[in-house]
C-alpha cells in the first residue's frame, strides 16, 4: 500500500499573469521590507528598462542593485554581493533573472546567516556526497534574510530551498541547502521573459521537461508529485513550441512558467531524480555547460536506459507529451529537435577528454545513485556520455 508524507514549503505565495510593478508594490509593502538589495540578469540590467522599472517601484526603499552573477553562480561573485548586501543593512533581496541569479540569491542569504565573508568559509557550509551515494550536510544557521524572486527562465530553482555553487578554483559545482534558503514569494510575469534569449528559455524549459520526467519515474514516486508533473508536461509539451513560433505569445510563455512550477513539485517532497539531472551537475559544473542543454543532450538517453525498468511509467510520460504511441526517450528527442535545441555533448561544446572526468565526478552527485536503473561506477556514466556524444 502506498505511504508518505506530503510536505507543504516555507513560500507565502506565488503571484502568476500579474505585471511585475504592481505584484512587486504589493508584495514589498506586504513583506514592510525597508531596504531592498536587488540582483540582477547583468543584461537585463543594461539592455532593457526591467531594472528601471524596479528602481521605480521600489524608490527609497532600494538598498542597492548587484549585477554583476556569472553563470553556475561562482563563490567569488557570492561573497562580493554578501558583503555588499551586509553593508547596506538589506532586509530583504529580490531577484530578477534565471537561474544563477536565484541560486546566487539564496547563497548571499546563507551567507549573511552564518558571518561568511571569504570564499573561503563556504567550505563549512556545502555538502558532501561520498562516491557510494550518501549525501552529508554540515549544520548551518538559517539566512538573515529571504526573497522575492522574479524569475526570467524556466529552471525553476526559484521554488526550491537548495542552491548550486560554483568554487571556481576546484572547478566543482557544490551544493548547499537550508529550508528557509526557499524565495518568501515568486512572482511569475511572463512579459519579463520576453527579453530572455530564445535558446535560453526554451532550453531551461526542456529543464523543467526534466524535472517533471524524473519525477514521473522515480524510483519514490508520490501521488500529489505525479499528478503536478504530468500536468507540467502536458503545459510544456504544448507551451515551449507555441513560444517557438510565436516569441511574442504571452499566453504560451505564462502556461510554460505554469509548467515549470508544477514541474518541480517532486523534489519539494523528497522525490529522487535520476542520472540525467545527476550527471547534468556535473557537466555544469566541469564543462560549463548550462544547465538547460545538459538536459536537453542527456536526458532521452537516459530515459532510453532506464525503460528496461520503468517502462509503465514512461509511457505515462509519452501521453502526457500528447505523444502516446513513441517511447519516452523519443518523444523528448522529438521535442528538442523541434525546438532547434542541441541533441548530443558535442553540440555544447565537451571534449572527448573531459568524458572521463566527469564520468567520476558524476558518482559523487546523489541522483545518479537514486537512478531508476543502478549505475554501479564510472563506467556506466561513461556509456550514458558516449550515447550522448
Amino acid at each position: 500500500m502506498m505511504h508518505g508524507i506530503h510536505q507543504y514549503p516555507p513560500m507565502d505565495r506565488v503571484i502568476y499573469g500579474v505585471p511585475l510593478a504592481e505584484a512587486l508594490a504589493e508584495e514589498v509593502s506586504r513583506i514592510d521590507a525597508r531596504a531592498v538589495y536587488v540582483m540582477a540578469s547583468g543584461t537585463l540590467n543594461r539592455e532593457t528598462d526591467v531594472i528601471e522599472t524596479v528602481r521605480r517601484v521600489l524608490g527609497n526603499r532600494l538598498a542597492g542593485v548587484c549585477a554583476k552573477i556569472g553563470s553556475h553562480t561562482p563563490r567569488i561573485d557570492v561573497v562580493a554581493a554578501t558583503n555588499e548586501a551586509r553593508a547596506t543593512k538589506a532586509d530583504l533581496i529580490l531577484t530578477v533573472g534565471g537561474g544563477s541569479v536565484t541560486d546566487a540569491a539564496k547563497m548571499v542569504g546563507l551567507c549573511l546567516g552564518n558571518d561568511i565573508t571569504v570564499p573561503e568559509q563556504l567550505d563549512r557550509l556545502k555538502a558532501v556526497v561520498t562516491s557510494d551515494g550518501k549525501t552529508e550536510r554540515p549544520a548551518v544557521n538559517a539566512p538573515s534574510i529571504r526573497s522575492i524572486d522574479v524569475p526570467t527562465t524556466l529552471s525553476a530553482g526559484e521554488f526550491t530551498a537548495m542552491a548550486g555553487c560554483t568554487d571556481t578554483l576546484r572547478n566543482r559545482k557544490e551544493g548547499y541547502a537550508h529550508p528557509l534558503m526557499m524565495p518568501q514569494a515568486v512572482i511569475l510575469d511572463p512579459a519579463v521573459t520576453i527579453h530572455t534569449p530564445e535558446w535560453l528559455f526554451l532550453s531551461t524549459g526542456v529543464r523543467a521537461v526534466d524535472h517533471a520526467v524524473e519525477t514521473i519515474c522515480s524510483i519514490q514516486p508520490a501521488p500529489f508529485s505525479d499528478g503536478m508533473a504530468l500536468q507540467a508536461l502536458r503545459l510544456l509539451s504544448a507551451g515551449l513550441p507555441a513560444v517557438k513560433a510565436n516569441p511574442g505569445d504571452l499566453e504560451a510563455r505564462l502556461n510554460c512558467q505554469l509548467g515549470a512550477w508544477m514541474s518541480i513539485m517532486g523534489a519539494l517532497n523528497n522525490v529522487p531524480m535520476g542520472a540525467s539531472h545527476g550527471i547534468g551537475h556535473v557537466l555544469g559544473g566541469t564543462a560549463h555547460v548550462p544547465h538547460g542543454y545538459t538536459s536537453c543532450v542527456m536526458l532521452p538517453h537516459v530515459l532510453r536506459f532506464n525503460e528496461l525498468v520503468n517502462a509503465v511509467r514512461q509511457s505515462w510520460v509519452s501521453e502526457a507529451m500528447g505523444r502516446p504511441n513513441q517511447a519516452a526517450g523519443d518523444a523528448v528527442a522529438a521535442l528538442i529537435a523541434s525546438l532547434g535545441l542541441p541533441a548530443t555533448l558535442r553540440d555544447v561544446g565537451v571534449t572527448r577528454e573531459q568524458l572521463d572526468e566527469v564520468a567520476a565526478g558524476s558518482m559523487h552527485d546523489r541522483w545518479v545513485h537514486t537512478n531508476p536503473r543502478k549505475i554501479d561506477g564510472p563506467p556506466s556514466v561513461r556509456a550514458l556520455l558516449d550515447a550522448a556524444w
